[in-house]
């Protein structure tokens, strides 16, 4: 019996995926496809995958081609394939030409011809043309434009957009939104989205009566790293969780202009993504805080450095953040069995470590990080308006808790200022 094995993301399955896969199955008596994992997909940068893998994983079995289904997970996995599966034919697209030839050691390697004129890339670009215009003129505004760059079916407009990112003051959020979502426009917005719960809360509201996506623009949450350190956690990898403590600082935006006034504060510049962590892990019912600032200016409510105290009922967090103030910039999560480290940048995590007290017992994992998670958080956002749903990373539960400790901050609600 001759075996064949071909692999493939199989996303919004076609007729060209179709003529590949029966011609594949032509070479031999038995085939076997692998559906290329999420995660491996964003590891090889196709982000834009429309399809769930399960969805991917049926599309396939629905045709009746395969006569198994595998799931392909790891870089180098092909080789363990046709060593495992005594494989005799490895065949793809003949769009591959040259790639895979190092397989020739391990079995016959064929390139089959693509069928011209059909492509995932472009069925997903029909499918979803959405048009966002940027509002602010800071570094992160750049980043963004930047990254949409590499998404399908996104682009970007000065006028007639269909939706909005906004990264301008913190102060003036609340007003933008609420007009372009009355408007029926969509909006992602760099966090804190108002300074206000109640505002936060009505923004939501209006987002809901205008069928519009509104979400929160923190970059980390959609850091392919990030997500399998909350999926790690989740499955009990370091046990109970006891506390949470994370450091966001940095000078340089102050080193080159100390305009205060044209500035985000400390609080509102890294508030919302050190607290991300403490929220998505612990949840948001905190039984008490305490804020401990030191101000740079306190007439403008602008902190040099703020550290917050939290304590659950069985749990404690603590995160600093500073824009006059430097320090290591970690995440550190504890545990009844072990402990996750996560070093100095960690909000632009693609690295990370779980910590036994037996250290062979250790382990690291490495995922690749692109745009510092905006191009994720893109894809999503344009997911979101495409499916008229909501798929944020970030519950609104989160944003709000976020926004009413920003609040709390400004109204000096269980705040302690440091003199001198």
């Amino acid at each position: 019996m001759t075996k064949v094995i071909t692999y493939g993301t199989y996303d919004l399955l076609h007729y060209g995926h179709i003529r590949l896969l029966e011609r594949a199955k032509a070479l031999g008596d038995y085939l076997i496809v692998g559906v290329t994992a999420d995660d491996f997909d964003k590891s090889r940068g196709k982000i834009n995958v429309q399809q769930s893998l399960m969805e991917r994983v049926e599309a396939v079995r629905a045709t009746e081609i395969a006569d198994e289904i595998i799931i392909e997970e790891y870089e180098g996995q092909k080789i363990d394939d046709i060593r495992r599966y005594d494989i005799d034919i490895f065949t793809v697209g003949s769009d591959w030409i040259g790639k895979f030839d190092y397989l020739n050691k391990y079995c016959k390697v064929v390139y089959l011809p693509r069928t011209e004129g059909i492509s995932s890339s472009e069925i997903r670009t029909e499918r979803r043309k959405n048009l966002i215009q940027v509002e602010g003129t800071s570094e992160i505004c750049k980043k963004f434009i930047n990254e949409c760059e590499y998404v399908n079916g996104v682009e970007i407009m000065d006028h007639d957009a269909d939706a909005y990112y906004i990264a301008s003051k913190p102060e003036e959020h609340f007003n933008e939104i609420s007009s372009y979502l009355k408007k029926g426009k969509h909006v992602i917005c760099e966090s804190p989205i108002a300074l206000k719960k109640e505002d936060i809360d009505t923004l939501f509201t209006l987002a809901n009566e205008n069928n519009c996506i509104l979400m929160d623009g923190i970059k980390t949450a959609y850091s392919t790293a990030y997500n399998r350190l909350l999926l790690l956690i989740k499955s009990g990898k370091i046990g109970e969780v006891l506390s949470v403590d994370a450091t966001c600082t940095s000078l340089k935006d102050l080193q080159e202009s100390y305009d205060l006034d044209k500035k985000w504060n400390s609080i509102c510049a890294w508030g919302p993504t050190a607290m991300l962590p403490v929220f998505q892990i612990l949840g948001t019912d905190f039984k008490e805080k305490r804020i401990i600032t030191k101000y740079a200016d306190r007439s403008k409510h602008f902190d040099a450095f703020t550290r917050i105290d939290f304590i659950f009922d069985t749990a404690t967090a603590s995160i600093k953040v500073g824009k006059l103030a430097k320090s290591e910039g970690e995440l550190v999560i504890t545990g009844t069995k072990g402990y996750i480290y996560v070093p100095s940048p960690w909000w632009k995590m693609d690295y990370f470590e779980i910590r036994y007290e037996e250290i062979e017992n250790n382990k690291k994992y490495f995922y690749q990080l692109d745009g510092e998670g905006i191009r994720n958080q893109i894809v999503i956002f344009s997911k979101s308006i495409e499916n008229h749903r909501n798929l944020s990373n970030i519950s609104q539960d989160v944003s709000s808790c976020i926004v009413g400790v920003i609040e709390d901050f400004y109204n000096e609600t269980d705040l302690v200022e440091l003199r001198g």
